[in-house]
C-alpha cells in the first residue's frame, strides 16, 4: 500500500487482517515499541489525529485509498540530538564567557548573536527532553548535576530571567557576572550530562 508515510517517507505496507484504521494505528505503535520508536503526530486522509477525536476516527473502516501519515521519534534520533547538544553547549559556553569582554570592547553584535544562540538553544533542549520523556526507561535516569532536568532547569531559570532583565535595562556588568559566574557553569554541566546519555 503506497498510502503509508513515515515521516514525510513512502513507506509500502501489506495489511493482513486489519479492518478498521484503529487496528492500523495500534499495529503500527506495536511495530514502532518493538522497534524504540514512538509516534508523536498521525494524520490519516489530511486530518491530524488528536485525543479528543481518536476513538471516532479510530473506529472507521479501512479503505485501499486511505492515507496514513506517522511522525515518529527514535530512541537513536534522541540520543543523537543529545549528543549534537552537548557539543553546542560546550560551545556555547566557551561563546558566553566571552561576553563581558565583548560588552566592554564594544563588540555587541557578537555578543548578542551568542545570547539569541543560547536561548535557541536551550529551547533546543527542552523540545529533545521532553521527545527522551516518551522512552523513560532509557532516559529517566538522566540527570544535570544529580538533578533531573526539570529541577535543574527550575533553578535555572530564575537567572535566564535575571539575565533577560539585565540585557533588557544594558546592565553589561550584570550581564558579564551572569554570563561569566551562572551561565558558563551549567552549560558546561549540561554537555557533560548529555555526553554521558
Amino acid at each position: 500500500m503506497s498510502n503509508f508515510f513515515i515521516n514525510g517517507e513512502p513507506v509500502d505496507v501489506q495489511f493482513d487482517e486489519e479492518k478498521t484504521i484503529g487496528e492500523v494505528l495500534a499495529s503500527f505503535e506495536q511495530t514502532c515499541e518493538d522497534n524504540k520508536a514512538a509516534v508523536i503526530g498521525i494524520t490519516v486522509d489530511g486530518k491530524i489525529i488528536t485525543a479528543e477525536i481518536f476513538d471516532e476516527e479510530a473506529a472507521k473502516p479501512l479503505t485501499p485509498d486511505t492515507k496514513f501519515e506517522f511522525s515518529i521519534v527514535t530512541e537513536q534520533s534522541i540520543k543523537d540530538s543529545f549528543t549534537n547538544l552537548s557539543k553546542l553547549f560546550d560551545e556555547l559556553s566557551a561563546k558566553m564567557e566571552q561576553v563581558p569582554v565583548e560588552l566592554q570592547t564594544g563588540k555587541n553584535k557578537t555578543a548578542i548573536e551568542s545570547i539569541k544562540n543560547l536561548a535557541d538553544s536551550i529551547d533546543q533542549f527542552c523540545h529533545v527532553a521532553a521527545l527522551a520523556s516518551l522512552f523513560p526507561e532509557t532516559f529517566n535516569k538522566t540527570s544535570i548535576e544529580d538533578k533531573s532536568f526539570n529541577d535543574f532547569f527550575a533553578e535555572f531559570s530564575p537567572i535566564l530571567q535575571d539575565f533577560e532583565q539585565a540585557l533588557q535595562n544594558n546592565d553589561s556588568v550584570m550581564i558579564g557576572d551572569l554570563s561569566e559566574y551562572e551561565i558558563c557553569p551549567r552549560l558546561r554541566s549540561i554537555s557533560s550530562a548529555l555526553k554521558e546519555i
